[in-house]
């Protein structure tokens, strides 16, 4: 702060640009983050990078019935859900200090 109260323009500035900085660091980490969520006790399991995109989905032979289809789809679709929010837990932790520092969420984040 400068004498009478008023902030240093110049200090606000260096603080919002070196968290700009720390949010793109942040973001490329979770853009190469991987985190796994599986379903039917691991007949399915899909990997999710740390910024939610789908990246890969494995699925063991034994999930396959021709005849109900329906329950592999449920599978893939609780695997994909279970990493997902793996995704944003990691996206919590790597993220959410950084939000608190801009004062408030960032929204579409979280």
């Amino acid at each position: 702060m400068i004498p009478g109260g008023q902030p240093n323009m110049q200090a606000l500035l260096q603080q919002a640009q070196k968290m700009q900085q720390d949010l793109a660091a942040a973001q490329q980490e979770l853009a190469r983050t991987e985190v796994e969520g599986s379903a039917g006790g691991g007949l399915v399991t899909a990997t999710v990078s740390g910024a939610g995109e789908l990246r890969a989905l494995v699925i063991d032979p034994k999930a396959v019935d021709p005849e109900d289809t329906e329950t592999l789809a449920d599978l893939v679709v609780a695997a994909v859900h279970n990493a997902t929010e793996a995704a944003q837990e990691v996206q919590q932790r790597k993220l959410g200090p950084l939000a608190q520092g801009l004062g408030g969420g960032l929204p579409g984040l979280f």
